[in-house]
């Protein structure tokens, strides 16, 4: 029989024991309460440091990158900024934010082209009512100058007709860069009245030296004439443009391999490397032009010769400098544009330079290079001696050549040079005329295609 006293022993062990037991779970929990709390403080931290990066990189997107992103579209050189933390262009993150400026860049360039677009249908319109208009005003001009007699009034209206010419020279730049046609349909010409016929439009022709070293009757399929006159229009504009005013522009006319080279010569100041290398891409006419891209004001003449040589297959080159230090820039048209006009039946207009092969031949003491006046462009038919009257090609007098001054035609009375220059203008006025019903016409057709 168990006494009493050893019964009460035996119980007490048993409750000091399960005491201690339950003090033991009691640390162990509080421990693995106290390791929680660590585990869950230090979560809240790398969560917090988390948002934080977060955060950062977003307020960086919306600051810095998707601004450049915008401005890179038109302005390659810029350069993107990446995440500001290294390891989060490689996580989910920094793919995310990726594709965000993928689709922004997507959306931006579908945008800028619409607008662009919108931009360019706009201005075709109104280069196409101001082209009427300086239609008008030329045959309103060309009117007077063959109703009055007096020779200065005759010369004051020439002169006005030249500024109205660089007005509609202007205006049809415009209308080609924005997609328009060229606007002038054109017979085969000689390839150096398309050149002369390119100076004519421009304010400092008297600059311009033509040698012309072609075969005669190298010709212009007709489709190529407009073409190929705007283009050396705009190649001589820049020339005159960026050459001091008592400098010459050289014009070269060479057969090359394929077909002909106009070579046109400045001694300005010449191109940068990276602004020789945008001159090219723009003539190449291998990239969309857009408006934005011109400039303000817009420069627009080596963008129309882009769509030019893009839309008619022509060449032009303006990576090689100028032997007189500027520029040079190389028009080249291949042998499928070409053709031959016989040169007796049909001659090059009065004005023109005359081939090197022949001056050689009947004019050795002559040289190749010639000065002078072009004649207003005829878009039609040439007048022909049994017609009209040309205007006779005139030499400048300098004292280091007083032979060639004796040698000039005998001046003709003002009232003969008002009577031929009024002559001409008429038929000029037909010629317009007759273009101005076919544009009509088909801007008439393409308006019903578009609808």
């Amino acid at each position: 029989m168990i006494e009493l006293p050893d019964l009460a022993a035996g119980g007490l062990a048993v409750g000091t024991l399960s005491a201690l037991a339950l003090s033991g779970g009691l640390l162990r929990s509080r421990r693995q309460r106290a390791v929680q709390r660590d585990e869950i403080a230090a979560l809240r931290a790398h969560l917090d440091g988390v948002v934080q990066t977060f955060a950062a990189e977003i307020e960086h997107l919306a600051a810095k990158r998707i601004p450049a992103a915008a401005r890179r579209l038109s302005h390659p050189h810029v350069t993107v900024p990446g995440p500001l933390q290294l390891r989060a262009a490689g996580s989910s993150l920094g793919v995310a934010m990726e594709n965000v400026l993928d689709q922004l860049r997507v959306e931006l360039t579908a945008q800028h082209l619409r607008v662009d677009a919108a931009a360019q249908a706009g201005m075709r319109g109104a280069t196409r009512e101001i082209q009427a208009a300086l239609y008008r005003l030329q045959d309103a001009l060309r009117g007077l100058q063959q109703q009055y007699d007096d020779p200065e009034l005759t010369q004051t209206l020439f002169e006005l007709d030249h500024e109205n010419e660089q007005s509609l020279r202007r205006a049809q730049v415009a209308a080609v860069v924005c997609g328009a046609w060229v606007g002038l349909a054109r017979e085969e010409s000689h390839v150096v009245d398309a050149v002369t016929g390119g100076q004519a439009r421009l304010t400092g022709y008297h600059r311009v030296r033509v040698n012309n070293h072609l075969e005669p009757g190298t010709a212009l399929v007709s489709h190529a004439v407009e073409p190929v006159a705007i283009i050396v229009a705009e190649l001589l504009d820049n020339a005159l443009r960026h050459s001091a005013p008592d400098t010459d522009v050289v014009v070269n006319l060479e057969h090359v391999h394929h077909g002909v080279c106009v070579t046109v010569d400045d001694a300005g100041l010449g191109m940068t490397q990276d602004e020789r290398a945008r001159a090219q891409r723009m003539v190449a006419g291998t990239e969309p032009i857009l408006l934005t891209d011109l400039g303000d004001p817009p420069r627009m003449g080596l963008a129309a010769i882009g769509q030019l040589t893009r839309q008619f297959d022509l060449s032009v080159d303006l990576s090689s400098p100028s032997p007189y230090g500027g520029v040079r820039g190389v028009l080249r048209v291949d042998s499928h544009l070409l053709t031959r006009i016989d040169p007796d039946a049909r001659p090059p207009a009065a004005s023109a330079p005359r081939p090197t092969r022949r001056t050689q031949e009947d004019e050795p003491a002559r040289g190749t290079s010639h000065d002078y006046v072009p004649e207003p462009e005829t878009h039609g038919p040439r007048p022909t001696a049994e017609g009209l009257p040309q205007r006779r090609r005139r030499t400048r007098a300098t004292t280091d050549r007083p032979a060639v001054a004796e040698q000039r035609p005998t001046a003709r009375r003002p009232e003969e040079a008002a009577a031929a220059l009024g002559g001409l203008q008429a038929a000029t006025a037909a010629a317009r005329s007759e273009t101005a019903e076919h544009d009509t016409e088909r801007d008439d057709h393409e308006g019903g295609t578009a609808r």
